[in-house]
């Protein structure tokens, strides 16, 4: 996915600042889509103007008194076109990049220990991440069914993060226990 239809995604039916929407984009903002795509302030400004220039966007001049002058960005006709398209094209699955199983295919190189204790603040953030969401669940999801269609499918990406958090941890157990155990009793539940 590119940065350019993520922020056509959160600005469809909210248009917003770039200061504002580079706030959507922090994971700890309750909510954002930071949970699931990363940019940096300057990507997201970088992005703003070449969406623009594109057509995707219009930004309305807001005049501010004792500071500078701010733009609120909305999505045109031909940026609602774009993201409709894109979303109906299809995808493939993402390759997973993560620095803690590069590292734990080389584990045997260091003590058992060393790698046990990664798993462990491993653990301890996959928990905390899941907590964050399942607060967020109870906060604004109580009864997903009865949500309007653009929430339900908000939910459905939240529900997708508690899953993953939930095989996150009991993977992170049944690793922690399994490098943990002596060598000869080592079996794997599969």
């Amino acid at each position: 996915m590119a940065l350019a239809h993520a922020i056509l995604s959160v600005l469809i039916n909210s248009p917003c600042s770039g200061y504002d929407l580079a706030k959507r984009f922090d994971q700890s903002v309750e909510g954002s889509v930071g949970f699931f795509w990363e940019a940096s302030f300057q990507q997201i400004y970088r992005e703003l103007n070449r969406l623009e220039e594109k057509g995707w966007l219009q930004a309305e001049k807001v005049l501010q008194e004792n500071r500078p002058d701010k733009k609120i960005y909305s999505v045109t006709d031909s940026g609602k076109q774009q993201l409709c398209d894109w979303i109906v094209e299809a995808e493939t699955a993402t390759p997973l990049k993560n620095d803690l199983l590069v590292k734990l295919y080389a584990g045997y190189l260091v003590k058992r220990e060393t790698i046990v204790s990664k798993l462990e603040t491993h653990r301890r953030e996959h928990h905390q991440r899941l907590a964050v969401y399942q607060e967020i669940e109870k906060k604004f999801f109580l009864k997903p069914q009865e949500l309007p269609d653009d929430w339900k499918f908000k939910y459905v990406t939240l529900r997708c993060g508690i899953q993953s958090e939930n095989a996150w941890l009991a993977w992170c157990d049944e690793m922690i226990t399994f490098l943990s155990s002596p060598a000869d009793t080592i079996d794997l539940k599969y």
